[in-house]
């Protein structure tokens, strides 16, 4: 076998996962499709290159008989009919896993991707905790002794695992001696370990695809699916994918997205976060008419995120498919009760919104959340487990609605950049710890937000942005002035062990690539050589 595990530290339970039968499944997985998805990483960089130059994008014309057929996804299974409401968050530790399958949400989107660090720990436990839970004997002991066990008095969430984007490398193992693509890792281990169980627990191995570019990349997918399900002798089919519509060029390729994973696929996800990520990323050099207002005033009611929304709703429903709302991210603080009031009165109506507009559920980052969503979905869907007869013949979406950055209100502003800053190396620190998401200002981050964070901070200096509030210009020496106030500021929060440790390398990260003339495609690429 040329797969090894590079990473000699013990971890519990390793071997009931890295079993020589489930590592050469993965390697089987690698050596039939990394090739391919070497060749679609590559078109990415040359068609974001041709894109920048000219400022446009557009539907792609070889496909427009796929737009205008008449076609329609596979009808969902039962355990999938119902998606109103949908929790979101990592699969290890157990104790997180246990309270997401607990929560009374429909659906839990279990993340080995934005809301996980990928240390080999975590890769690992994740596997073991979505293996327990399917066997229905995850539980959980605190240190100080508190028991954590799966609910019987209610139905548990149906799990959908999100492995990593097409981009990642799993370090930790080497085919061939080169790095495993981390996406196939992920889904290997997971799909050669629980399928059959998920099968036999009346549901299936379900999952959420992100960050794809285009329907080359889903029909990379498609045959890695197609591949496994004959491999272990399930039927085609059996697996179900809802893809996170997250970046701007598959919001052109929706329609094609859908059908090229039209037996397997489940619904698309308005991936608000990663989609305004983007968005700076693939124009970041194409001018000031692409520069965002800060990213706490770019509301959902944007007229180019309208656009966005509506097309997903309208295309999914057009093709029987699911539309999932975005991320509420608010986390509740006992202590700020009128805070909290007023960030769930926000959520109530980002919520009602997405109803009305025809969406199918939506997600929660937080159990508190779950019966705000859970209401606003049940006053409108009523009886119905989902609204996908709902059709949109009205929304008409054309290129320039879905490019119109420039109609977002807002302005740049220092406070802005301050924030950016600060949120950047904090979770980024946090994440060099080995925790992906984490409550910052009372927000759930997890990569989405830091990548828009940074992002933004390179976009500002590229195009010497001006701030409303103080009328200065965005500079580097702006930017490191600020950066390191901002990094002072996290060393009086949490103290020099953990700034030595974890925040100043953080500073330094997030440092080299605001600063740099180059500009970085993933902050969690450069920050995956400082993890375990």
């Amino acid at each position: 076998m040329a797969i090894t595990v590079t990473d000699p530290r013990p971890i519990a339970r390793a071997e009931e996962i890295l079993t020589p039968k489930a590592l050469a499944f993965v390697e089987e997985l690698h050596n039939r499709f990394a090739g391919t998805r070497n060749e679609l990483l590559a078109a990415r960089a040359v068609k974001r290159q041709r894109v920048a130059a000219t400022g446009k994008l557009d539907f792609l014309p070889k496909t427009k008989d796929v737009r205008d057929g008449g076609w329609k996804v596979a009808p969902a299974p039962a355990a999938l009919q119902d998606r109103r409401v949908e929790m979101t968050g990592p699969a290890s530790p157990a104790k997180m896993a246990i309270n997401a399958l607990n929560s009374g949400a429909k659906v839990w989107l279990a993340d080995l991707e934005d809301a996980s660090t990928p240390t080999w720990a975590n890769v690992v436990d994740a596997i073991l905790n979505l293996r327990d839970a399917a066997q229905g004997t995850l539980s959980y002991t605190s240190d100080e002794g508190k028991e954590y066990r799966l609910r019987t008095d209610a139905p548990l969430a149906v799990v959908v695992a999100r492995p990593r984007g097409w981009h990642m490398q799993e370090k930790h193992l080497l085919v061939n001696g080169e790095p495993a693509v981390g996406a196939l890792v992920d889904f290997g281990l997971h799909f050669f370990h629980i399928a059959k169980q998920l099968v036999l627990n009346g549901q299936g191995p379900y999952y959420y695809l992100p960050k794809m570019e285009s329907h080359l990349e889903a029909r990379l997918w498609n045959d890695v699916f197609v591949f496994a399900q004959d491999f272990l002798g399930l039927h085609q089919g059996t697996i179900r994918a809802t893809v996170l519509i997250e970046t701007i060029p598959a919001a052109f390729e929706m329609d094609e997205i859908l059908y090229e994973l039209r037996d397997h696929a489940s619904g698309l996800n308005a991936g608000r976060w990663d989609y305004l990520f983007s968005i700076i990323k693939y124009f970041r050099d194409a001018g000031n008419e692409f520069v965002l207002p800060d990213r706490a005033s770019v509301a959902m009611t944007a007229p180019f995120m309208r656009a966005y929304t509506e097309l997903l709703v309208k295309t999914c429903h057009k093709r029987g498919a699911f539309a999932m709302g975005g991320m509420a991210a608010v986390i509740p603080n006992r202590r700020q009760p009128e805070v909290t009031e007023a960030a769930f009165e926000k959520v109530r109506a980002d919520k009602t919104r997405e109803a009305n507009d025809g969406f199918d559920g939506s997600w929660v980052a937080h159990p508190d959340l779950v019966p705000t969503c859970r209401e606003v979905f049940d006053s409108v869907l009523g009886d119905k487990p989902n609204q996908v007869d709902k059709q949109r013949p009205e929304v008409s979406v054309t290129a320039e609605q879905l490019l119109d950055v420039s109609s977002a209100e807002g302005q740049v502003t220092e406070a802005g950049l301050r924030l950016n800053l600060y949120v950047a190396v904090a979770y980024t620190a946090v994440w060099l710890s080995g925790n992906g998401a984490v409550a910052i200002h009372n927000l759930m981050e997890d990569a989405a937000t830091a990548e828009i964070s940074r992002s933004q901070v390179w976009q500002q200096i590229r195009n010497k942005s001006v701030l409303a509030d103080t009328g200065n210009t965005v500079t580097r020496e702006l930017v490191e002035r600020v950066l390191g106030e901002e990094t002072d500021r996290l060393r009086t929060e949490f103290g020099d062990e953990a700034f030595r440790r974890y925040y100043q390398p953080a500073s330094e990260l997030i440092a080299d690539i605001c600063l740099s003339e180059d500009y970085t495609d993933f902050l969690t690429t450069p920050a995956y050589e400082l993890v375990g």
